[in-house]
């Protein structure tokens, strides 16, 4: 069985750079990273959103090997960033809750397309309410989980066009009770982290649905991940106290069939909010750690898991 330790000494991010709450995170051609991340913006669910953009960059690309920053930008655009996926040709999408929105940018940061009407919520096939999360097909269409306000996902073309959705809040097959993270598999099959339902649901690409992974021991469901290498799954859960005080987070690991492998209960996850997971081609693991403002690089180790 794959066990993993955590690299201590990654990134290796300026003493000057304020990484806010890292929420998005997603993987280049080159298997480098990009970070989407909050800088000094906090949210609290009982707040309205600010008006105002974040004016500091809020993506980064790191290095994979030493995980020092190859560029940034993005700032005085967002108001609070959450999903990051990175596409076949390395185009950036990425969600603003905050402005309800979904873009698509290159990889320097040049806006190529947005969807969605600024700071307008709403619940029909032209507007968002807090979407979470994208995932792009090989063709370049898109799938959208939608999200905090809506429990729906959507599936747009690669030029935008809306072209249909499934969902509504409940717990049954089909339901939602916020659809976190989404990502896709080979057979470009849907997978959706229905975090408060506590669980991972499979779909096909039109949006019939498969079956769902869930467990008496997994807590809430954050981020779930295709690994491409090994035709298996990643996600992370967190769990809570009984006054919603977050008490630490797992790395799942999942068989091809979404059979539990194991439950990565590392030292560093006890205290840890994690908020979105990927593994590249050579089976390391990143997640954002959105309690304490960090994100981790894990290795595949040999013998009993280790941590710093």
């Amino acid at each position: 069985m794959d066990n993993y330790r955590l690299l201590p000494n990654w990134p290796h991010l300026p003493g000057d750079l304020k990484l806010g709450n890292p929420t998005g995170i997603g993987i280049d051609s080159n298997q480098n990273i990009f970070v989407f991340h909050r800088a000094d913006r906090k949210w609290s669910s009982g707040d309205a959103m600010p008006e105002t953009c974040i004016l500091s960059d809020t993506i980064l690309l790191l290095d994979k090997d030493n995980g020092e920053i190859l560029n940034s930008w993005g700032g005085g655009f967002f108001i609070m960033p959450h999903g990051l996926t990175v596409d076949r040709n390395n185009d950036i999408w990425v969600t603003d809750v905050g402005s309800h929105q979904v873009f698509k940018f290159s990889p320097e940061g040049k806006l190529l397309l947005q969807l969605g009407e600024a700071k307008v919520p709403g619940n029909d096939p032209a507007h968002f309410n807090f979407p979470t999360d994208v995932a792009v097909a090989e063709d370049c269409s898109l799938y959208v989980s939608d999200g905090y306000g809506n429990s729906r996902v959507m599936k747009f073309s690669s030029v935008g066009k809306y072209l249909f959705e499934w969902g509504k809040k409940g717990n049954k097959a089909g339901e939602f009770n916020l659809p976190h993270a989404i990502d896709l598999d080979d057979e470009e099959n849907v997978y959706i982290a229905d975090r408060e339902n506590c669980r991972v649901q499979v779909f096909t690409p039109t949006g019939k649905f498969i079956k769902e992974w869930a467990d008496k021991s997994f807590g809430r469901i954050s981020s779930v991940a295709f690994n491409r290498s090994k035709k298996g799954f990643i996600a992370v859960d967190y769990a809570t106290s009984s006054s919603d005080i977050v008490l630490g987070s797992h790395i799942i690991l999942f068989d091809s069939s979404g059979h539990l492998i194991t439950k990565l209960a590392t030292k560093d996850g006890i205290g840890c909010w994690y908020h979105n997971i990927l593994v590249d081609d050579q089976g390391y693991i990143y997640v954002t750690d959105i309690l304490g403002n960090s994100i981790q690089k894990f290795e595949k180790i040999s013998g009993p898991l280790l941590a710093p």
